[in-house]
This record gives structure tokens, C-alpha cells and sequence, in this order.
């Protein structure tokens, strides 16, 4: 690897290589965009004059002026990509959700494992002002034993966009776009559930593909319930959790996307702060806390760290699989109309853990 700074490569340049990856590498201290993979130079450049741009994404996953590749492109090519950049000796992070698929998923692990190469999914949400608040509530033991958890990201978009997340595919709908980070949050916060009873529906006019999806995770009495929609023109809290000292709320989502969007760069003044408090009831009173600033940079300096023998990897492997089975369960809860078990073995459940 070079030094001082890890080369990146970056493959897509849509909503998630535009927005987030490319605006979050570039404000992490020693990384470096040097390529990236996409068929509009032209816009690109206009963000990154200084950067190589490659109209073949395979040929960006393989550069050798990379060390680091990112893959944001839609998910049907999140395996092959990762696949080949991994054989070229690349580390690479994958956007969510990892792949179409349990069997990618062990197949990248087991590639990654061979040729000793950092694998990793880029989980940001972990980052968010409103679950590090959650988590910190948590953690401190405000509420006790946790009892009820609800997550929901819960949106109003009564027309279908002409994108490929909304049409027709492998990989496309609400639940492959959103439930990787529910789930990943969930997860993160309690480990693997028992079992998982969901349902996935489409409700909007011209809808092609699921946009309402409802997944219960069970561990033991407690419930886990994530939840999304498109036609929620009232919002609702962003986190609700019950437990045996106490409730918790918190309303309002992070803005560190909406922040990205109105062209503030990572690290700016007012950078993921957060002035919707959580509200803490405890059966007699009302009190508020601040919510934590998020900073989504922190996985980037992460993989960093990682990269250079400092730290261990943010989103391993194996997290990833469970997410992914997780996911899948919830599909197939959704056709069975029963509760499934996410299809992990033994050894995934315990490198999990």
C-alpha cells in the first residue's frame, strides 16, 4: 500500500458514490479518491478534477492505482465487481446490502480469507445521531431490560422515481434498500434473533416492486419490529424502545444525509449535530437528553485504521452475513406467511458473536 495516503477507487457515481462515499473518502485524513469508475466523466470531474475516471467498472476495480475499492453501484453487480477487485489484490468496501444472496456472501468472505484482504460493508447508519443516542440510552442502562424496540424509517413518496431501486430486479425494493441498515443496527445492538416473522408489500400506484416492509425479530420475550414505508405523509419517531425502568423516543432522523444533500462537506461547522432531544419517561417524569452529533466519517477512519494495523475492520465479514440472513428470513417469512430462522451455520453464528 502506498504511503502516506491509501489510494481509493470508487465504482458508481449515482445517489450513494455522489452523496455519501465520495464526499465522506475525501474528507477522511489519509485517504485519497484516485479513481473512479463511471460512465459520466463529465460529472465527476466537476466534483474531483484531480481524479482518473473509468467508463469500465471492472477496469476501475482492478486499477493499480488503487488500493482501496469502493463499490457503489446497484446491487446485481456488487458481487462480481467485489469478486474481481478482491482477485486483483484490492481491499474492498461494498455499499448495502452486501450482495443478492447468502451463497455471495460466503463466497466473498471465503475470497477475501484467501487472499488476505480487508472485506468490508459500508454500514454508516451505525454512525447516526439518532442510534448512537438510542445505543448511549441503552448502554447506560436508563430503561433496564429492553423489552420493546421499534426502528422505523418511514417516508412520503407517492410516486415511483424512475431509478433502478424502484424497478423491477434482483436486488431492488424497499426492503434491500432499507432493511440493511434496520437490521444492522438491530443486530449490532442485540445480537442474532431467534426468529423472524415479516411482511413485505407494494402499495404505491405503479409500484414494480415492495415499498412497505414490517419484520418482528424475536429474542426470547423481547421484540425487535423494523419497519418502512413510502406513503407516511405524517412521519413517525425514528426510534421507540420500551423497557423495564423506562421508555425512550426520539423522533426526528440524523441529518447528515440531508446535509450531504444541501452541499455541506463532512467536518463543517453544525457536521451531524442534532437538536431533536430524546425523551426519556420513566413511568413518573419527563426529562430530555441530547442527542450525540453523528459523523459518518468515522467508518471511513475505520477502514483506515484498519488498513494500516491500528484497528480492527467496523463492519466485518460475518456481520454482513448475518445481515444478510436476516434479510433473507424476513423474504421468506414474508411468502411462507410463517416465522423463519436465519439460515446460519454454527461457525457463522459464533465468528458473529
Amino acid at each position: 500500500m502506498s504511503a502516506p495516503s491509501i489510494r481509493v477507487a470508487l465504482i458508481g457515481y449515482g445517489f450513494a458514490g455522489q452523496t455519501f462515499h465520495a464526499p465522506l473518502i475525501s474528507a477522511t485524513p489519509g485517504l485519497r479518491l484516485s479513481v473512479v469508475g463511471s460512465r459520466d466523466a463529465g460529472k465527476v470531474q466537476a466534483d474531483h478534477a484531480e481524479v482518473a475516471v473509468l467508463t469500465d467498472p471492472f477496469a476501475a476495480a482492478t486499477d493499480a492505482r488503487a488500493d482501496l475499492v469502493v463499490i457503489a453501484t446497484p446491487n446485481d453487480s456488487h458481487a462480481p465487481l467485489a469478486r474481481a477487485a478482491l482477485a486483483a489484490g484490492k481491499h474492498v468496501v461494498v455499499d448495502k446490502p452486501f450482495t443478492l444472496d447468502l451463497a455471495q456472501a460466503r463466497e466473498l468472505a471465503a475470497l477475501a480469507a484467501q487472499h488476505g484482504r480487508l472485506l468490508s460493508v459500508f454500514q454508516n447508519r451505525r454512525w447516526d445521531s439518532d442510534y448512537l443516542g438510542i445505543r448511549q440510552v441503552i448502554d447506560d442502562g436508563l430503561l433496564g431490560e429492553v423489552a420493546h424496540f421499534e426502528s422505523h424509517i418511514d417516508r412520503y413518496r407517492p410516486q415511483v422515481r424512475e431509478r433502478w431501486r424502484e424497478q423491477a430486479g434482483p436486488g431492488s425494493g424497499l426492503w434491500w434498500d432499507l432493511g440493511p441498515h434496520l437490521v444492522d443496527q438491530a443486530l449490532h445492538l442485540f445480537g442474532l434473533p431467534e426468529r423472524v416473522i415479516a411482511s413485505l408489500a407494494t402499495q404505491r400506484p405503479g409500484a414494480q416492486v415492495s415499498d412497505w416492509a414490517h419484520a418482528v425479530l424475536e429474542y426470547g420475550a423481547r421484540r425487535v419490529v423494523l419497519h418502512g414505508s413510502m406513503l407516511a405523509a405524517g412521519g413517525s419517531p425514528r426510534f421507540l424502545v420500551h423497557g423495564a425502568r423506562g421508555s425512550v423516543v426520539k423522533s426526528l432522523a440524523d441529518r447528515q444525509e440531508a446535509q450531504l444533500l444541501s452541499g455541506m462537506r463532512p467536518g463543517a461547522p453544525d457536521w451531524g449535530r442534532d437538536e431533536d432531544e430524546l425523551i426519556l419517561h420513566d413511568g413518573e417524569a419527563t426529562r430530555r437528553l441530547p442527542t450525540p452529533a453523528g459523523d459518518q466519517r468515522r467508518y471511513y477512519m475505520a477502514i483506515r485504521d484498519a488498513l494500516l494495523g491500528h484497528g480492527e475492520n467496523p463492519v466485518t465479514p460475518a456481520q454482513a452475513i448475518a445481515v444478510m440472513a436476516v434479510l433473507e428470513a424476513a423474504v421468506e417469512s414474508s411468502v411462507s406467511g410463517r416465522a423463519a430462522v436465519p439460515a446460519l451455520s454454527d461457525n457463522e453464528r459464533a465468528a458473529f458473536a
